[in-house]
């Protein structure tokens, strides 16, 4: 997928645990973890807000796009 999500790396510079952050946002930990693992095939504002919210952080340090690999076979 071409949506690169970095919550882990936002994780570790606040030193905060998955469970952790899932509570403080109010989502269960099985769905931060589809969402962390970038298997999420959409995101809420809502949701996106809250975990700015309580990573102290950008959209953009949570999600980036990367270009897809094209085989030009």
């Amino acid at each position: 997928m071409p949506i690169a999500v970095d919550i882990d790396v936002m994780l570790a510079r606040r030193k905060m645990s998955v469970g952790e952050l899932a509570e403080r946002v109010g989502i269960t930990p099985a769905n931060l973890a589809v969402l962390k693992n970038g298997r999420a095939k959409a995101v809420r504002f809502a949701t996106l807000a809250a975990l700015c919210e309580v990573l102290d952080c950008q959209p953009g340090e949570l999600l980036r796009w990367e270009a897809e690999d094209a085989d030009d076979g």
